[in-house]
């Protein structure tokens, strides 16, 4: 049981990371396609890179219950606190860097990437072989992961003008607008 889980978490990192790359692409793959939006990178913004985690890990999570739903403990509040833990990390490792550097840089970007995701993965790992929590915590986990679903996509289309959502690009907010 216990080495089932450390598989699916290890193949979750593979997983997450190769998804995530994929969908920074997706919404220009798709010709700007308004239904990739809610999924994909729609601009440059440190917000919008946070998606390119967590919905790979709930489209991850939801093949990896299919498997494990009788094995892991405690399974979707591993995967909730995952879904808040990785956008975290990211956060605070770009935001670390940046303000020693003075300016980001790709590779850590990258990097910073790929850590959050091994952190959220090892978390959530340890969540599935700890002992059963309440049933309560699970209920409060599936409304935390739809909340947070929901902030994606409604900031997605609807972003407030912080920071965090700019493009650095081109310093636009939301979905670029400098397609076709």
């Amino acid at each position: 049981m216990k080495r089932d889980v450390k598989n699916w978490e290890a193949i979750g990192i593979i997983f997450i990371s190769i998804m995530g790359s994929f969908f920074h692409f997706l919404f220009e793959l798709s010709d700007y396609n308004i239904i990739v939006a809610p999924f994909a990178a729609v601009n440059e913004s440190v917000w919008e890179h946070l998606k390119l985690a967590f919905f790979p890990l709930l489209i991850y999570s939801f093949i990896e219950y299919l498997f494990l739903k009788e094995t892991a403990n405690n399974f979707i509040i591993g995967k909730a606190v995952a879904g808040y833990l990785i956008p975290l990390v990211i956060i605070i490792i770009f935001y670390s860097y940046t303000a020693l550097l003075g300016t980001n840089l790709l590779i850590f970007d990258i990097l910073s990437f790929f850590i959050a995701v091994v952190i959220g993965q090892l978390v959530s790992l340890k969540i599935h072989l700890s002992p059963q929590y309440s049933k309560r915590y699970t209920i409060i986990s599936w409304m935390a992961l739809i909340i947070l679903a929901f902030i994606f996509v409604l900031f997605t289309f609807y972003p407030p003008e912080l920071p965090i959502f700019q493009d650095s690009t081109n310093g636009q907010f939301g979905i670029v607008k400098n397609h076709q």
